[in-house]
């Protein structure tokens, strides 16, 4: 019998994650690509590849909205169910790739300064965003391959008499089955222990020589652990229960009744990072603080148009002057060993 995921419950986390991830990751995405475009950073190109995945995995959040609708039944276009899990899973898995490659960019910045400021390049970047797409692209194409196993997943319809609905990727068959929780067990080896270890690796050590320059101003220290620490948790609960459930999935050799609620963990994922970028990212920041300027000068009256664009136009060029010294925090140069990040 296909999962019955609680309306309420799903509908919910759905609903506040679309709402809360999609403006925060649009404003995210204006200002990397500002960012990418005026001086390219490992970092920036990073994050900046994490919040496409975000935006694409929220582009396709209503198809699963009007799934819980439908009481798990899909009423679409069947040629979208593959599409949209495709692209729901796969999202998920770039998350976990671009979060653990920021966590070892931030590392080898502080940790090896020097030797990391020298041979930082932004195409070695790139490089390791069009991997991790098509790692993840292959991955999760099962997909679209579990379908032709057995063409049709189909339910009877209890409100009709004799009418036959289509789930979409659940209540698989034996020989589905056998082919996709073998799959899933390597999901969470390759695509989550592995990556889970490495940020962990990463950021423990962060954390560890960060805690000791104390030529750092006190606060921007904290505030760089304190990111370093909410990524950790994020990652791991917000991936940690989903990809659990593939473990136990494969000693039970079935599906965990409570796999559709971890899948919501992750979803949730998608207005979370904007958090992330907010602490890590001094353009972020910058373009936060020039809007948050604008509302309070524009509802208050306080200032012309003219004196608002001045100021926000400053405060864009203040952020972009300490940028450079402000992400040495986060481990993208020499100075963080050496003096302070602003």
């Amino acid at each position: 019998m296909p999962q019955e995921c609680q309306k309420g419950l799903c509908l919910s986390v759905y609903i506040v994650t679309f709402i809360l991830g999609f403006p925060t990751n649009v404003l995210a995405f204006y200002s990397f690509c500002k960012k990418v475009r005026q001086k390219p950073t490992p970092s920036d190109i990073l994050l900046l590849n994490l919040t496409i995945s975000d935006l694409l995995f929220l582009i396709f959040l209503p198809f699963k909205m009007q799934e819980v609708m439908d009481n798990m039944i899909w009423n679409l276009p069947y040629a979208l169910c593959p599409l949209s899990g495709f692209i729901f899973y796969m999202t998920i898995y770039n998350s976990t790739f671009c979060l653990t490659a920021v966590s070892v960019e931030r590392y080898l910045g502080v940790v090896f300064p020097i030797q990391h400021t020298l041979k930082r390049r932004p195409v070695y970047a790139v490089a390791a965003c069009i991997f991790f797409w098509i790692s993840s692209f292959c991955h999760t194409s099962i997909v679209f391959f579990i379908s032709i196993i057995d063409p049709l997943n189909a339910t009877l319809d209890q409100n009709t008499t004799g009418k036959i609905s289509q789930v979409c990727y659940d209540d698989f068959t034996d020989t589905q089955l056998n082919v996709l929780l073998p799959l899933r067990l390597e999901l969470f080896v390759v695509l989550f222990c592995i990556p889970l270890i490495i940020c962990c690796f990463c950021y423990i050590n962060f954390i560890r020589v960060l805690s000791r320059l104390h030529n750092i101003d006190r606060r921007r220290r904290l505030r760089a652990i304190g990111m370093a620490l909410g990524t950790l948790i994020v990652f791991a609960v917000c991936f940690g229960p989903y990809n659990i459930s593939h473990v136990v999935g494969f000693v039970m050799w079935k599906s965990p009744e409570w796999r559709d609620k971890a899948l919501l963990c992750s979803t949730f994922n998608a207005c979370l990072d904007p958090f992330i970028f907010y602490m890590s990212s001094s353009a972020v920041r910058g373009t936060v603080g020039s809007m948050m300027k604008g509302f309070r000068c524009r509802f208050s009256g306080c200032v012309p148009s003219h004196v608002f664009c001045t100021s926000s136009r400053s405060i864009t060029m203040t952020a972009t002057d300490k940028e450079h010294n402000q992400e040495q925090i986060n481990g993208s140069g020499k100075e963080a060993a050496t003096s302070s990040p602003c």
